[in-house]
């Protein structure tokens, strides 16, 4: 049996760091490029509901200095960039306020092109499996300390079976060691794999039902400063700020489905 080798990934995050002006004009174009697209599919060939999106706004238009993470249950392959689609056009096509995302390296950066491609698009190769000492996570922390916007999917992979899965310690491993405690908001989407089905063939549908539901901010200050203030280790403080994160998403999830549900009844 051929084992196919796997594409070495160790020059995307160097690169990443060390942009330039003409990578930044590129990956303008290609967020801008890819969220219209996006946009227009889901909402012209589509039908999409979007419920507290305003919301959502105040937290993308926050103060400069405070980061911002977003989590969300993760049922097919578009759900990035699927779920953008319900932003306004002023925040979509605005790369200072677009997010960044954690993406598989397995799935996304599997060749020059595809690894160029994400790149652009501002995702950030995560090694499964790798744990939360990897470089993908020492990033991630990097950017919440300018205050930027990092998208997770905490299940760390597309829910097919769409059963329980306990969320990965890596966004709360984030969230602890970030200098300014981020914004976290908890989103949640049913319908999409609808769009983008998880079997051959693989193709965007039209005509299906989507619903993107917008949670309020966790708070997430009270349990952060007391396990600093008791010295919690690490491995303590992960666990139980991802538990609170999971305890929030998964409320919100169970609330979209019975708003996907009354709407589509």
């Amino acid at each position: 049996m051929v084992v196919k080798k796997e594409y070495n990934i160790d020059w995307v995050l160097p690169k990443l760091r060390n942009r330039r002006i003409i990578w930044n004009v590129a990956s303008c174009i290609t967020l801008a490029a890819v969220g219209i697209f996006s946009k227009i599919f889901i909402k012209w060939f589509n039908k999409a509901k979007v419920y507290n999106l305003v919301s959502f706004d105040k937290a993308i238009n926050r103060p400069k200095h405070i980061p911002l993470i977003t989590v969300s249950n993760h049922d097919s392959c578009f759900d990035d960039p699927g779920i953008w689609a319900a932003l306004g056009w002023k925040n979509l096509i605005m790369s200072n306020k677009m997010r960044w995302a954690l993406a598989a390296n397995d799935i996304c950066f599997t060749n020059p092109f595809c690894a160029h491609f994400f790149m652009l698009g501002q995702c950030v190769p995560t090694i499964r499996g790798a744990g939360v000492y990897q470089e993908a996570v020492k990033f991630g922390v990097e950017l919440l300390s300018k205050g930027k916007w990092l998208h997770v999917f905490p299940e760390g992979r597309v829910n097919m079976t769409k059963n329980y899965i306990r969320l990965k310690w890596g966004v709360g491993q984030m969230i602890y060691e970030s200098p300014i405690l981020p914004i976290v908001v908890p989103i949640c989407h049913v319908g999409m794999e609808t769009i983008l089905p998880n079997e051959p063939p693989y193709y965007l549908r039209t005509g299906r039902k989507v619903t993107f539901n917008f949670g309020e901010p966790i708070d997430l200050k009270g349990l952060v400063s007391k396990l600093k203030e008791s010295n919690a280790t690490e491995e303590e403080a992960r666990k139980l700020i991802t538990e609170k994160i999971e305890e929030e998403l998964y409320k919100l999830q169970k609330d979209t489905i019975l708003l996907h549900n009354k709407l589509n009844s």
